[in-house]
């Protein structure tokens, strides 16, 4: 009997945990820390979507998940909208992959609008995609005056969170 090979499954690479600084060279290629290097390069498709969809944060999606909001934007109740967000994403999106230096191209209008060339950035996955945020609005979310730590915990404690 020939020794029979087992195929090994491979399991999914989360994306990593916490705030990461990176950086946005001048020719508009965001050079990603290893975490997330390791995520993307461990994606089934190595197709990545690109945009903003508030034109304050960019986000870079999976295009499986940007499948997903797709099809979200076909089957809304609020067709105006998605329209909306949809027309955003397209008008500052774009396709892109990761090179083999770990690195991945902004689109030009997109980083412009987020003013992040030549620029430090802070990335975070949340929710199936990696925010990128410049240093004004990473200020802003930390410095919110909304922001109550406590109250938010314990909201969350409360609705399951561990």
């Amino acid at each position: 009997m020939a020794d029979q090979v087992v195929p090994t499954i491979q399991e999914p690479v989360e994306p990593p945990n916490g705030l990461y600084n990176a950086r946005v060279d001048e020719k508009g290629r965001l050079k990603l820390p290893a975490g997330f290097q390791e995520f993307f390069g461990a994606l089934p498709e190595k197709k990545l979507y690109i945009t903003t969809v508030d034109e304050e944060v960019g986000q870079i999606y999976p295009i499986s998940v940007w499948r997903v909001n797709r099809k979200l934007f076909n089957e809304l109740d609020d067709p105006a909208r998605a329209a909306r967000v949809s027309f955003l994403a397209d008008e500052y999106g774009g396709d892109s992959e990761m090179d083999s230096q770990g690195r991945i191209l902004l689109p030009v209008e997109l980083r412009r609008l987020l003013e992040v060339e030549s620029r430090n950035v802070k990335l975070r996955a949340f929710k199936g995609h990696i925010e990128i945020l410049n240093e004004k609005v990473y200020l802003s979310r930390k410095n919110d005056p909304a922001r109550n730590a406590k109250e938010d915990a314990n909201a969350l404690f409360k609705a399951g969170m561990q």
